[in-house]
């Protein structure tokens, strides 16, 4: 029989790289003109939704390989028992790529893959995780793309009328740290609620 896949893992992995990008910014403060530290608040927003984006695919990769019934109960397709994590893949990106579009839009993918009661859906809909995941996706995408749509969106997940860049928002008052710790708890949670 395969090996299941561990979803502990892919969540102790995310944890840890949220806590690399977090020492990353504290150490490259010093020494930085504002505007780089700008940048590298940029960067490390885009990279955090980097890692958070392949904790979610794993998971849900690994949901469907550790037990076919979740999906099954999703599409009412019956699949076989055992599915290499390849099969699993290319369930849940088909030729495509893993995307969503906010907390409501990962919540809309995962319903795709696994039931309702599926505990990757319920930490995910958890109200705590709203508020970091609405704004983690908009800042990504302010930015990486700085368009005009995007700054809409992020003065929308930010409640505020004006942002300069991502980074610069994120570089004051602990705000990318605070949404940092709230994704590291929701890997946790992820990490506690599986078996393996």
């Amino acid at each position: 029989m395969p090996r299941k896949k561990s979803i502990k893992r892919c969540a102790s992995e995310f944890v840890e790289k949220a806590c690399e990008l977090e020492e990353f910014l504290a150490s490259s403060a010093a020494g930085l003109s504002d505007k780089e530290q700008s940048w590298c608040h940029d960067y490390a927003i885009i990279r955090l939704y980097r890692e958070f984006e392949q904790m979610m695919l794993a998971a849900v990769v690994g949901a469907i390989n550790n037990d076919t019934s979740t999906i099954a109960a999703s599409t009412g397709i019956e699949f076989p028992k055992h599915l290499t994590d390849e099969v699993c893949e290319y369930l849940v990106l088909g030729s495509g790529y893993f995307d969503f579009k906010g907390r409501d839009g990962l919540i809309k993918q995962l319903k795709k893959y696994v039931p309702s009661n599926h505990y990757l859906l319920t930490i995910v809909q958890h109200a705590r995780y709203r508020q970091p995941l609405e704004r983690l996706t908009a800042l990504r995408n302010y930015a990486a793309h700085e368009s005009a749509q995007s700054k809409r969106a992020v003065l929308q997940a930010i409640g505020q009328q004006r942002i300069g860049s991502a980074g610069s928002w994120l570089k004051t008052q602990g705000r990318y740290t605070s949404i940092s710790g709230e994704l590291r708890q929701l890997g946790q949670e992820i990490h506690s609620a599986v078996p393996y």
